[in-house]
């Protein structure tokens, strides 16, 4: 039986969301440019947790979360330009963009977690340079 996963769940939820605001948006509101770039980033980071729970490693754990956390971020660039262009209103967008932010912490503390866990401190010498071999070997 799969372990519970609130971060799973969430990043399942948060991208049924996402692709249900690009349907309204292409065909309420005739939006299709900046719609596509949402559906992109903001599916992504549900693919980057999957990924992350099968991960070949801790490093590589911590890598897919990374990868996750910078799509939630593009995520929230186009949902802010969507609400300054009129696209989403105030409701629409505080209720996607509280949803990304609650992901956004969820994905910093599982990376938190696992650093605390591995007795590295962020930002340290050795993350970086456990990370650059990580990817080194992981583009090989």
């Amino acid at each position: 039986m799969a372990k519970h996963s609130p971060l799973k769940e969430k990043s399942l939820s948060f991208s049924i969301r996402i692709v249900n605001l690009y349907k309204h948006l292409t065909t309420d509101r005739s939006e299709f440019v900046i719609s596509k770039q949402l559906l992109r980033a903001g599916t992504n980071p549900g693919a980057m947790v999957r990924e992350a729970n099968n991960a070949e490693s801790a490093m590589d754990f911590i890598h897919k979360l990374g990868i996750a956390q910078k799509e939630l971020s593009e995520t929230q660039y186009w949902l802010e330009l969507l609400f300054h262009t009129a696209y989403l209103n105030e409701k629409e967008f505080e209720s996607m963009h509280n949803d990304s932010e609650e992901m956004m912490r969820m994905i910093r503390s599982s990376i938190l977690t696992k650093n605390k866990n591995l007795g590295i401190k962020v930002g340290s010498l050795a993350v970086l340079v456990t990370l650059f071999f990580t990817l080194i070997s992981y583009h090989s």
